[in-house]
């Protein structure tokens, strides 16, 4: 009797897919992670001597994470045991444990992978601690999230954790050249269609490997270009998520890049937010917030843009209000820099954290009643307006506090009319009252 794996035709004799008949077998094989597994990387010099310390593997989809640890367990002579964070839960933590436990009473050592390890809650991770600290297994865990985010200060602290990198167009080529040789055939594309079949996969191997097998599968009697590759095959969406680390990388280039004064990058990581599906919105509210930090009284336009871009949108959605977006990115990024608001600002609130409730001296105080008059209120104020030069040079400062310079404009853009006009009035105040 037939059982569904067998009728759906996924019996031991069916081809196996194309990206696992290409699975590495040994860690030289490996492409694209020269910087962990070459002689001199510290997982390679752990497989050389065969003894593992716990890790977790952090880096993109396809760029060989589960593989390593495979080639890891078999290099250093461990059994391998995997589970996924996805699908296992406390029970099947406890039997992976309880089995590498009697492995390690006969003197077998495990390597306990599990993959996607972030998924697994704080008290998960925290069951952990006691069998990576007593040996009875070695713990890799593989994860596409910012461990410093997802993951228990504990349990890092017990595990070293190595960078996977995304795969560079000379490793995907690789992978290409190994699936010509496995299919005994070219792949049915020209030069520059396989250029553009590399950019499709975004540094991905596993899908890079899906799409030469749907090629592979397909009847031409001539190579295909780019235009017809793109008829057969989906580009990858780029790696973005929007509420996890992505979201947060993406928009601090997009901050850097305005703030460096570069339109151009800063162009793109807009785009690339945008075409990752990031809400036009949250980066509207972040070109507002860089308006006041990076640019400040240097180009007060910044700050009027940003907000009517931000209207722009809301009034005219998608695509056609993102354009006002990229207008007011090309315009900060061109414009003038100043972060003096913004230093003045941080330091007049530790001032006014430090002095408590100092009250303002009393010659600015209004005095509405009799009694207020009597105590002084208003005593000796100048009305600035009634002042040659309109600028009396009193003290505004409370009484028993020095007065403090917090703004020190700089001499770029409309910053620069602003610094000669205080340093006018500063010495007013120097020489008058």
């Amino acid at each position: 009797m037939s059982d569904l794996f067998q009728a759906a035709g996924l019996t031991p004799h069916a081809p196996a897919p194309l990206a696992d008949r290409l699975r590495p077998q040994s860690l030289d094989e490996v492409v694209g992670q020269q910087h962990l597994l070459g002689p001199e990387g510290p997982i390679g010099r752990m497989a050389a001597a065969h003894r593992l310390a716990s890790m977790i593997l952090w880096g993109p989809p396809g760029t060989g994470k589960t593989t390593i640890a495979r080639l890891l367990a078999k290099a250093g002579g461990y059994e391998f045991h995997q589970i996924s964070a996805v699908f296992s839960g406390v029970a099947d933590l406890k039997k992976a444990f309880e089995q590498a436990r009697v492995r390690r009473a006969a003197g077998q050592s495990t390597l306990l992978f599990v993959d996607e390890i972030h998924r697994f809650n704080r008290a998960q991770q925290d069951g952990f601690l006691p069998f990576v600290e007593e040996g009875i297994v070695t713990l890799v865990g593989a994860t596409t999230e910012n461990p410093s985010f997802e993951l228990n200060g504990a349990l890092l602290s017990r595990c070293q954790v190595f960078v996977l990198k995304r795969l560079a167009e000379d490793s995907l080529d690789q992978l290409l050249q190994r699936a010509e040789v496995a299919e005994n055939r070219p792949l049915p594309i020209d030069a520059e269609a396989r250029s553009t079949l590399v950019a499709m996969a975004d540094g991905d191997g596993r899908y890079l490997l899906t799409l030469a097998e749907t090629l592979f599968s397909i009847g031409t009697d001539s190579p295909l270009n780019p235009t017809q590759l793109g008829q057969f095959l989906q580009k990858r969406r780029p790696a973005y998520d929007k509420d996890r680390e992505e979201h947060y990388n993406l928009i601090s280039a997009l901050h850097k890049s305005v703030r460096g004064s570069d339109p151009d990058a800063a162009l793109y990581w807009l785009a690339r937010m945008l075409e990752g599906g990031e809400d036009p919105l949250f980066i509207a509210r972040r070109l507002v917030r860089m308006a006041s930090e990076d640019i400040g009284a240097a180009d007060p336009l910044s700050l009027l843009l940003t907000t009517a871009a931000k209207d722009a949108y809301d009034f005219l959605g998608s695509p056609e209000g993102e354009l006002a977006l990229a207008q007011a990115v090309v315009h900060m990024a061109s414009a003038p820099k100043s972060n003096a608001v913004y230093n003045a600002y941080k330091a007049a609130r530790r001032a006014a954290k430090e002095t408590g409730s100092l009250m303002p001296p009393s010659h600015i105080l209004n005095a509405p009643t009799k009694l207020m008059k009597s105590l002084g209120y208003g005593d000796g104020y100048a009305y600035d307006h009634d002042v040659e030069g309109g600028v009396s040079g009193q003290n505004y400062f409370p009484d028993g506090m020095a007065r403090t310079r917090f703004y020190e404009p700089k001499p770029v853009g409309a910053e620069a009319k602003v610094r000669e006009r205080l340093e006018a009035w500063g010495k007013v105040r120097k020489d008058g009252k």
